[in-house]
């Protein structure tokens, strides 16, 4: 014969019972909507969000022939002028890179056409007067990487060092770069691959001496922008560092195809968490793509954070479509 359990005992386990039930399903909305990763990711998400109240942008950027200045990324020189690299569909079906120069964030001259079927460019100082580039180029859409010696020759096209990326994570293709360190002989960058020939997921790569590549998936970086619910490419993505902490802007697609569907993202690479950013334009446009941010001296000689996105026709408000370029006083 059983003994009965005292009802204080059953209650005890009943109540024990609800807070765990109770525990887990506030788990299971903390990992469906990520929080806040850190203060410097923040900040970030702050200063990026709205294009309103920012100290100077420009809707739909161009060069000084009207080419489109789409994925725009800027960098400062040690003379004060804006580096500018992007790329443009022109007429012969083709994406062409190209670097320009500015001296007020607004107004752009093309310097040099680094041809056609380049794209998708990155570039970082590296340290010793000269320039680092990065850039997709077909044909077998690869990760392409060149060194200058100075600003005169990257603004001429003089290339000192050269380096062609294999495909090493996909078959199909790798691109994307953005720059994140150059130390003397070695090269730090992040990408993305084409994974099964089907979905852009994420990578991380090491370049050394331009002569050794080596290529690995970055899951992490892509579960954190997909715990948001995006179902399509994971792709261009920028590293930014405010207060001390290292944060990276990046882009996530949604739905499959849905051009109109591209998001932000600040990621955290500490925590491996993200936050979806919410940006909000004069006119109201609601997809953004190819995000980076930089921090550099605004044209009236301040401390500023400048972002620059690209908004898909498909996602824009009238008259914002191409390339938007913003910046905050810091």
């Amino acid at each position: 014969m059983t003994a009965r359990q005292p009802r204080t005992a059953l209650l005890t386990a009943a109540v024990l019972a609800l807070a765990a039930a109770l525990l887990l399903a506030q788990l299971a909305r903390a990992d469906a909507a990520p929080a806040p990763a850190s203060a410097g990711t923040a900040r970030l998400t702050a200063l990026a969000e709205d294009v309103t109240t920012a100290d100077g942008h420009r809707y739909d950027t161009r060069d000084h022939t009207g080419r489109t200045m789409d994925a725009a990324q800027i960098e400062q020189a040690p003379d004060g002028r804006y580096l500018a690299v992007y790329h443009t569909l022109l007429s012969d079906g083709r994406f062409h890179a190209a670097v320009a120069t500015s001296a007020d964030l607004r107004h752009w001259q093309r310097r040099h056409d680094l041809g056609p079927g380049t794209h998708q460019a990155s570039l970082a100082h590296d340290g010793r007067g000269g320039y680092v580039l990065a850039y997709e180029k077909d044909p077998r859409n690869h990760i392409a990487v060149r060194a200058y010696e100075d600003l005169a020759a990257l603004l001429d096209g003089r290339a000192r060092r050269s380096f062609d990326a294999p495909l090493t994570l996909s078959r199909c293709a790798e691109g994307t770069p953005s720059i994140t360190s150059v130390r003397g002989a070695t090269i730090h960058l992040t990408g993305h691959y084409r994974a099964g020939c089907d979905t852009d997921r994420q990578l991380r790569a090491t370049l050394t001496g331009f002569r050794d590549w080596h290529a690995e998936p970055d899951r992490r970086l892509d579960r954190a922008v997909h715990a948001w619910g995006t179902g399509g490419n994971i792709g261009d993505r920028s590293p930014v560092e405010l207060g001390g902490e290292r944060v990276v802007l990046i882009e996530g697609q949604g739905r499959r195809s849905d051009f109109g569907s591209w998001g932000t993202y600040a990621y955290d690479p500490v925590s491996g968490r993200a936050d979806s950013l919410d940006v909000r334009t004069h006119g109201g446009s609601r997809a953004f793509a190819n995000p980076s941010a930089t921090l550099l001296t605004d044209p009236r000689g301040r401390p500023a954070l400048l972002v620059s996105l690209f908004i898909p026709r498909e996602g824009s408000a009238p008259g914002e479509a191409g390339q938007l370029l913003y910046w905050h006083r810091l």
